[in-house]
């Protein structure tokens, strides 16, 4: 596995790749690497000849007073999981290889980053945008994959590698979850015992809302009304938004007459965590 920090070292080594007819998965992360990152490194080494991970923690994407500082970090291990995935090249840049004191251009997106996580978080999809751009520049992926936890973010970079004609297919990944269904996060870290038992609340109204839909509700009000029902049952769970919303659009829908995410932003302790569902799955 070769190890990079410098923009020109990777472009130097893809060059080397794309000379000889490689195809090149990228997996964009901000390490403290899990199962549902190695799920998309497997699922890149599928379809590609060469696997290339970042591993960044992108400051222009935290808010002021958000975890930036205390984002859980263990490069030790990511290397580790890496070199155990046979990943080809890791890219572990610092915030001033990625941004120079004269940056001045940034990335932003209209209409679907002003609902859900981006109401609550101004200029973070403005960050993410950004940096993704970057990246894709940097390497020129052929695919570069994302997982669906992160829904809203997965709908703007698809829509930004379209509006901007970056040429590199975005590969939607599934939600990969522990055993008692709650999703995997970075930030699961931050929750102790109790927080974590707590948090089962999360994809307990989301099973509840599905169940509901699969029986025929076709009220968007009503799933809203299920879910935030059941985690407002948790003392420790302090919901952010309970949304429906069209799958495409983002914007919120009263009838579920198209394809449809209901997605939540749950604090719980220290730890805001989000979690969604398509509906019907294979929208």
């Amino acid at each position: 596995m070769r190890r990079t920090d410098s923009i020109e070292e990777t472009r130097g080594v893809v060059r080397y790749w794309r000379e000889h007819g490689h195809s090149v998965g990228l997996v964009p992360t901000m390490g403290f690497l899990h199962e549902g990152h190695v799920s998309l490194i497997r699922r890149a080494r599928v379809d590609n000849e060469k696997v290339a991970v970042s591993i960044f923690v992108n400051p222009i994407q935290f808010g002021p007073g958000e975890d930036y500082e205390s984002y859980p970090r263990d490069l030790e291990r990511d290397l580790s999981v890496l070199s155990e995935e046979n990943v080809d090249l890791v890219f572990i840049p610092s915030p001033e290889q990625m941004y120079s004191k004269e940056h001045f251009v940034y990335v932003d997106v209209e209409s679907l980053g002003d609902v859900l996580c981006g109401a609550q978080r101004p200029g973070h999809f403005r960050g993410v945008c950004t940096v993704v751009a970057k990246l894709f520049n940097i390497f020129r992926p052929d695919r570069a994959y994302f997982g669906q936890k992160d829904a809203q973010q997965l709908t703007i970079i698809m829509q930004m590698a379209r509006d901007l004609n970056f040429g590199v297919e975005i590969v939607r990944c599934p939600i990969v979850r522990e055993p008692d269904g709650l999703a995997l996060s970075s930030r699961n870290a931050y929750l102790s015992e109790k927080e974590r038992k707590a948090a089962l609340v999360i994809p307990r109204s989301l099973s509840l809302a599905r169940n509901a839909l699969e029986n025929g509700e076709r009220d968007a009000g009503r799933i809203r009304i299920i879910i935030a029902g059941e985690i407002e049952k948790e003392p420790l769970a302090c919901i952010g938004y309970v949304e429906v919303v069209d799958a495409s659009s983002l914007r919120p829908v009263e009838r579920i007459d198209r394809p449809v995410l209901a997605a939540v932003a749950v604090k719980i302790g220290p730890a805001r965590l989000i979690d969604n569902f398509m509906y019907p799955e294979d929208s």
